[in-house]
């Protein structure tokens, strides 16, 4: 005999869940059908008003079949499966059945009190009312064998069903509203960093082709010095094209299965764009770039990034300074702006860079300040953990 896969055997629940809810909840009313029919269990169910035990005919099996088989629709439709059972359940007890189905009550109530989302109140105020008629005629045929205070008695055992019920709808509810908090929150916060890599991104290539462009207005006398500034400007829109398709691959549900290229190593690239843009910038790397720094390597770059954008478009054609230092356990970078305090001391704008750049370090638990120089200019500096997550 072969062996069962076992794909195969984690598979059924999969398969199983497939099924339309009718035909997955009906088993369980059929099991109680089956157990109700069984000659031993006959006159051994609920017992309600005294009333003695009658043998089964086709009444009863007809009353059998109202309270089990209604408990396949419990989930998709739980008033009526609950009114059906009840009238099942009525005729047992007044007939004096005593079945085995009597167990498909709670059952109900426990469904209803779960699944039903509209006039729950209503609904337990006309059950309860329903209950009443029943209980009076249980005790006048049974001539007064069980007292008032059993028939209150089973009426409360039966609310803790509808109760469970309600507790379980109310934590269900609760779980979803959380999910839904936190989908809102994932998306919000995914929002914010696509905002802020577009910014890094288009703030400082924009800029430079501006800055670029606007010194090639003054160089149609010099055709050799125009065709190079206009190379420039051609050279950034290309790196700044494929940024932006690198930002658009992280919307691809299959980003990150290949490796990316250390953002740092792209700081020399950076630095020699700004310097063609008319911005002389000092660039110093020290230390050796990890094999593996996470996140660390990508918010160096728009660190150096952001600064080199506001030293452009605030400090045009003052001495800028970059100074980078790879160590074992993080990345400190350093990019100070020489100028008059009125001219680099404090960069205008909606300062929404800065402050994305404070966010994106101190996700990684590091440091990050920004601010005016001494004698004028202004300073960013940076200390980034190393190998801290993505």
């Amino acid at each position: 005999m072969r062996p069962v896969p076992v794909m195969a055997v984690r598979r059924v629940p999969e398969l199983w869940r497939r099924f339309d809810v009718t035909v997955r909840d009906l088993p369980l009313g059929l099991l109680i059908l089956a157990g109700s029919l069984v000659p031993a269990f006959h006159n051994h169910g609920t017992q309600l008003g005294g009333l003695p035990a009658r043998p089964f005919d086709v009444l009863a099996v007809v009353a059998i079949a109202l309270q089990c088989l209604p408990l396949a629709v419990r989930r998709r439709w739980p008033i009526v499966c609950l009114a059906l059972v009840s009238v099942g359940f009525a005729v047992d007890q007044l007939r004096g059945y005593h079945s085995f189905a009597g167990t498909a009550v709670p059952v109900a109530l426990l469904s209803v009190g779960s699944h039903l989302e509209r006039h729950r109140r209503a609904t337990a105020l006309l059950f309860s009312a329903a209950y009443v008629p029943l209980a009076v005629a249980l005790y006048r045929l049974g001539s007064g064998a069980e007292s008032p205070g059993k028939f209150l008695m089973y009426y409360l055992a039966l609310a803790l069903p509808w109760g469970m019920g309600s507790w379980l709808r109310s934590t269900r509810v609760a779980e979803a509203e959380r999910r839904r908090r936190v989908a809102e929150h994932t998306r919000t916060a995914e929002r914010t960093r696509i905002a802020r890599e577009l910014h890094d991104v288009v703030t400082h290539h924009v800029t430079a082709m501006v800055v670029q462009a606007e010194a090639a207005r003054y160089l149609t006398a010099a055709p050799d010095r125009l065709d190079q500034a206009l190379t420039a400007v051609t050279d950034t829109g290309r790196q700044a094209i494929t940024d932006l398709r690198h930002l658009l691959d992280l919307l691809n549900p299959d980003y990150g299965t290949e490796t990316r290229t250390p953002a740092v190593g792209r700081l020399r690239t950076l630095v020699e764009q700004t310097r063609r843009a008319g911005q002389p910038v000092e660039f110093t790397e020290e230390g050796t770039p990890a094999e593996s720094t996470g996140s660390a390597d990508f918010v160096a770059y728009r660190v150096v990034q952001e600064a080199l954008t506001n030293a452009l478009k605030y400090a045009h054609g003052s001495h800028t300074s970059v100074q980078v230092h790879h160590g074992a356990r993080e990345i400190t970078v350093e990019v100070s702006t020489e100028g008059s305090g009125s001219r680099a001391g404090s960069p205008g704008g909606s300062g929404r860079g800065l402050a994305g750049l404070r966010e994106r370090v101190d996700v990684l638990g590091g440091d990050f300040s920004a601010g005016v120089r001494t004698g004028g200019g202004f300073v960013v500096r940076a200390r980034i953990p190393a190998r801290s997550p993505s």
